[in-house]
């Protein structure tokens, strides 16, 4: 017995790192965007700029905006829980920009751990053994033409 506890031991501190699974996937961003997608959910009501992308003129800037999302991975493919996980990103940062008046989040990244990943085309997902998981920042915002 003394002989097989440390082999034991040895054998749970070399397979326990792993199941510990993260892995960094980046997805377009029009699929969630999409109304097929969100299917009305996303009202149109808060547009949504990420990155660098070019907005109407920002008439005023109403606060920082950050969320994070978790979604069961199980029984989905890591791209498909990374969507949901990101529609319910967008949905929180929709929710609260109508509650502060704003009508659009402007400079969206990708804030994943607090590692920022800007892109104007993709949002960045982490997945693991179980969970995925969305984390976006930004700023919640006025703009004019909208």
């Amino acid at each position: 017995m003394r002989r097989i506890l440390p082999i034991v031991l040895t054998a749970l501190v070399v397979v326990a790192p792993v199941g510990a699974r993260d892995t960094a996937l980046h997805l377009d961003t029009r699929d969630v965007l999409a109304p097929s997608y969100s299917q009305g959910k996303l009202d149109g009501s808060v547009r949504f700029y990420f990155a660098d992308e070019s907005s109407p003129a920002v008439v005023s800037r109403l606060g920082d905006a950050s969320t994070s999302r978790k979604t069961s991975g199980v029984g989905k493919t890591d791209a498909d829980a990374c969507r949901w996980a990101m529609l319910s990103a967008l949905l929180a940062l929709q929710a609260q920009a109508k509650s502060l008046g704003a009508n659009a989040v402007i400079g969206i990244t990708s804030n994943y751990n607090q590692h920022p990943y800007a892109s104007k085309t993709q949002f960045e997902c982490h997945a693991g053994g179980i969970m995925v998981g969305v984390a976006l920042k930004g700023t919640y915002a006025k703009v004019g033409g909208h």
